[in-house]
């Protein structure tokens, strides 16, 4: 992985504190001044603006939920999936919390919906804290499920928040007049966790040197200040418009880092170190068209494209439903990656059984095209080292090791319509029927390692 923050200035830190000492002190005056002098404590009730407002910072949480969450979904990483269900907490209530505003969308105030942005912000800075630790192997794993099953029973509960709210039912039936304050004692653990999360990520900042990082360090940094405004402002006052305008602000500054973050791999600064310089043993599948070059120099660029796609559309989505991962796809050839995630511990099954369906689906259709090449396939398991590779303009997580470079070499080996696999594959293959190709020089091994031709496997 490319060094971060490699060669910056000692002023780096100097304008990062200065950032960060503004975001973590203005505001907390701010509303120290508003309290001691209460002639500027004025009051302006808009529903209209109070309603915009809240939409406007929950639709940019919810997109950093959805955009952190596909993220950390397609790279198993478990402190971008706590990022993820701390950013849908804020979002799912700030959306309940609009629907309060009188005369918009309802005509009474609602005492359920009034008080939903302080639960959601405060119970945002549990998941904010758990976003901190550094976990690996199996645990990381474990806490990517565990993170999942908690996303679940997050939304179960804003849907329940929702119908007690509109029915009037326990716990959510207090009188309006009674909305939108936070009572010090949930306040209170939430600043301190937001702050233990602002440290945590100011930390890991200062290794990565991401922008993003120090964005979040920031948001966390407001969304404490914000929950002391809950506690200590009067509705409708400047001093209540000030937390709703921490919030957006929170969630602002994220969202303007990430869209300058670069494209690929936009969330990388976040990931575990296990997720981009981890090592496990995955299996490789390899796929390229025997006899691709000639057709290439025989046929025209349409051609060679209709081909290429008509082919891929029927081979990848045999390798994904398998829970394979396209690492890449160059010219005619794919490599698909299983158990880069280290949650499918039968990789070498998976893979086995994706490279037999791939062959019988492009198979089918080489039989409507008997001119055109076919496929052949190679499959090796064993460890690789898991990174982040590149940098702006140019970025991909990928595996590298010499375990990529022998399916390569294995699948090279491979005939036309067959699916060649290592030893080490077929050792986690019991029952497997295979065709020995014996041992077999490969370009770049000193020893020449033993290949099979896979036949079938006692499923199919």
């Amino acid at each position: 992985m490319t060094v971060r923050g490699a060669g910056r200035r000692p002023s780096s830190w100097l304008a990062a504190g200065a950032g960060l000492a503004l975001a973590g002190t203005v505001p907390l005056l701010a509303l120290l001044l508003l309290l001691r002098r209460p002639s500027l404590d004025v009051r302006w009730e808009h529903h209209p603006a109070h309603f915009w407002l809240v939409l406007g910072a929950a639709a940019l949480s919810a997109l950093l939920a959805y955009a952190t969450g596909e993220a950390a979904a397609r790279r198993g990483d478990a402190r971008l999936m706590y990022v993820s269900i701390a950013f849908l907490s804020a979002s799912g209530f700030l959306g309940l919390h609009a629907l309060a505003t009188p005369g918009v969308l309802l005509a009474e105030p609602n005492a359920g919906f009034a008080i939903a942005t302080p639960a959601g912000v405060a119970l945002g800075s549990v998941f904010a804290v758990l976003s901190v630790r550094d976990v690996a192997g199996q645990q990381a794993v474990r806490e990517v499920t565990r993170a999942r099953r908690l996303r679940t029973v997050l939304i179960l509960l804003m849907i329940a928040w929702a119908a007690l709210s509109l029915l009037g039912l326990p716990p959510l039936s207090a009188p309006p007049t009674a909305a939108e304050g936070l009572p010090l004692a949930v306040a209170v653990p939430g600043v301190l966790l937001y702050l233990l999360a602002a440290i945590g990520y100011f930390r890991l900042w200062s290794t990565r040197r991401e922008a993003v990082l120090l964005a979040v360090t920031s948001a966390y940094l407001l969304l404490g200040q914000a929950l002391v405004a809950m506690v200590l402002s009067r509705n409708w006052h400047a001093s209540w418009w000030e937390w709703h305008v921490l919030i957006l602000l929170a969630f602002a500054v994220v969202a303007v880092a990430a869209q300058r973050s670069w494209y690929e791999e936009r969330f990388s600064a976040f990931y575990l170190a296990s997720t981009t310089s981890g090592t496990r043993e995955i299996s490789v599948l390899f796929a390229d068209l025997q006899g691709f070059t000639s057709f290439s120099e025989s046929h025209g660029p349409d051609a060679v494209t209709e081909m290429l796609n008509e082919y891929f559309g029927a081979a990848v989505p045999v390798v994904t439903d398998e829970g394979g991962e396209v690492d890449r796809i160059i010219g005619d050839a794919l490599m698909v990656t299983f158990n880069k995630r280290g949650d499918q511990p039968d990789h070498a099954l998976r893979a086995a059984r994706a490279g037999l369906d791939l062959q019988e689906a492009t198979g089918a259709v080489a039989a409507s095209h008997p001119s055109w090449p076919r496929f052949r396939v190679g499959i090796n398991t064993g460890p690789v080292a898991v990174s982040v590779l590149g940098t702006r303009g140019g970025r991909t997580h990928t595996v590298i090791g010499d375990t990529v470079n022998t399916a390569s070499r294995i699948e090279g080996i491979a005939g036309a319509g067959e699916v060649a696999i290592s030893a080490a594959t077929l050792a986690k293959l019991p029952g497997a029927v295979t065709r020995s190709l014996g041992p077999v020089a490969l370009k770049g091994k000193a020893e020449a390692p033993d290949a099979f031709v896979l036949v079938s496997l006692p499923d199919r």
